[in-house]
Order: C-alpha cells, then sequence, then structure tokens
C-alpha cells in the first residue's frame, strides 16, 4: 500500500493544560490517541502571557491550538495579547485555533473578533457560568465550609458542565467540518445560585446555605484574602456587570455539536460527589 500521500496525524497543543477546561480537553485528546503538547508557565517548552518571546518554541510543529487565556479574555489586555499569538501561530504553522470565550462579555468578544478575522481556520466556544466553579474554583471553599456567600441574588444563569465545554471543544478541534463556526454553550435550564447550592445541599444530604453579600464587602474580603488585583477586578466585573440577566437564556451550542443534550446541573452534582471533591464535610 502506497503511504507516501497519507498526510500524517494533527499535532495538537493545549494552553492552559492545567486549567479546568484545558485538562479535559488534553484528557480527551490523549484518550483518543492524539499527540498533545502540554502548555503552561510550568511545561516545558514554557508558555506565559507575560513571555511573548517564548512562544514560538512552544507552538513549533504544531498544527491545532486550544486556548484558554488568563485571567479572562474580558480584560483589557486580551486583545492585544490574543493577536500577537495568532501572528506568532501563523509564523510557526498553526492551522486552526479553538479559542474559549465567555458568554455576554464585550471585551471578550473584542478578542473574539481578532482570531475571526485571522485568515486561520478558527472555532469558538463561548461558555456561560462553569458547574465547576462550586467544585474546583473560588466558590468551592463556601460549599465546604457549609455557607456560600455572593454578590448575586435571583438572577438566573444556564451554568455548563466543563465537561461539555472539552467534548465540544474536543469535536472542533478534530473534526474540520465544524471550522469557522461559534458554539455557544450553555447547561440545559435556568437556575440561581442558590437553587444551585440547595440541589448540592440536598444530593449531599448536609445543610448548606447561601447568602447574598454586597459586592463591595465581597470584594473587600477576597482582598483580605489575598486575592490578586486582576482578580478582584475581573470578579468585580462579572458580578456586577455581565451577572446582569444578559445571560439568562438558553443556547444550543453543546448539541449542535455533538448531537446530544447539555448536562443538567443535577448530573453535574452526582458526578462531583462521586469523585470525591466534596468528601472532606460529606456525610452519608
Amino acid at each position: 500500500m502506497n503511504t507516501h500521500n497519507r498526510k500524517p496525524s494533527r499535532r495538537f497543543a493545549v494552553i492552559g493544560a492545567g486549567g479546568k477546561t484545558g485538562r479535559r480537553v488534553t484528557q480527551r485528546l490523549q484518550s483518543q490517541g492524539h499527540s498533545v503538547r502540554t502548555l503552561s508557565r510550568s511545561t516545558s517548552p514554557a508558555f506565559d502571557w507575560a513571555q511573548a518571546h517564548n512562544w514560538p518554541a512552544a507552538l513549533q510543529g504544531i498544527d491545532a491550538l486550544y486556548v484558554t487565556y488568563q485571567p479572562d479574555l474580558a480584560v483589557a489586555r486580551a486583545q492585544e495579547d490574543i493577536g500577537q499569538l495568532i501572528r506568532c501561530a501563523k509564523d510557526s504553522g498553526v492551522e486552526h485555533i479553538v479559542l474559549l470565550s465567555g458568554r455576554g462579555e464585550a471585551g471578550a468578544q473584542q478578542a473574539e473578533q481578532v482570531l475571526i478575522t485571522s485568515g486561520l481556520s478558527w472555532n469558538l466556544v463561548r461558555a456561560s457560568w462553569f458547574c465547576q466553579n462550586f467544585s474546583e474554583s473560588f466558590m468551592a471553599q463556601g460549599i465546604l465550609d457549609g455557607e456560600l456567600c455572593l454578590p448575586a441574588d435571583t438572577i438566573r444563569e444556564p451554568f455548563v458542565d466543563t465537561d461539555d465545554i472539552a467534548d465540544v471543544a474536543v469535536a472542533a478541534l478534530t473534526r474540520p467540518a465544524l471550522a469557522n463556526r461559534v458554539f455557544e454553550v450553555t447547561g440545559p435550564e435556568l437556575l440561581t445560585f442558590a437553587e444551585c447550592v440547595a440541589e448540592i445541599s440536598r444530593q449531599t444530604g448536609r445543610p448548606i446555605a447561601y447568602r447574598t453579600v454586597a459586592a463591595e464587602q465581597w470584594l473587600q474580603v477576597l482582598q483580605q484574602q489575598g486575592v490578586p488585583d486582576d482578580i478582584r477586578d475581573l470578579l468585580k466585573e462579572l458580578f456586577t456587570e455581565v451577572l446582569d440577566g444578559r445571560n439568562a437564556s438558553l443556547s444550543t451550542g453543546v448539541t449542535e455539536a455533538l448531537q446530544r443534550p447539555p448536562t443538567p446541573f443535577a448530573t453535574y452534582v452526582r458526578k462531583t460527589i462521586d469523585a470525591g471533591l466534596w468528601s472532606p464535610a460529606v456525610t452519608d
């Protein structure tokens, strides 16, 4: 059999491979037998958004790239950084970029346009609030402590499972027919933060309270806890601007990419309990 004209397997890289979605995208690609270069500040080669001179080495030999931007595409410097990354990717021979973005964030959409108009093959995965923020991020400690306090009252959000986000991203990376599309991904239901906490409480079988606090009071607590200024500024924008009802609607991106419905919040809770992520305080 003549194999000289066979196209070699695509080589993937994941920027932010240690994050909630990056870790999952890496695992899925590897389980499918793909070669994956994980990129972060601690990898070799390293990738640091503040060290652009190291990017060419990190991207050399890569065909397709999954990008998560830290701390968030909504920050002021994101548009410039994404533009510089795209130029470097082109020079390095990258053919396709899948970019994780945030739903309802004007700043993020500016960065999105840089990719859309880049001339590269692209996909955007525009996600609502992650379910996993309750178990793998800044809200997890409140769940473990039995009381979650946030500056969010009755606004409803279509919380999305990061397993769904990763499945969509991998589909976009590996299926050329999906290229040059925006996949806006949400969960299948609109829930308040209080309703999410109530579901976690119900399934874990222990009392967990939800309390609404003023944004400034909450931000002061974050400052006392040593949360960096840029992260506090981002959280302030998310809770005082983005979480204003603009995202209180469902999207079909998960179904469009995967031909299946998105994961309900209650299913995420059950998976999280089974994985033991809330186990230090869970009783049967």
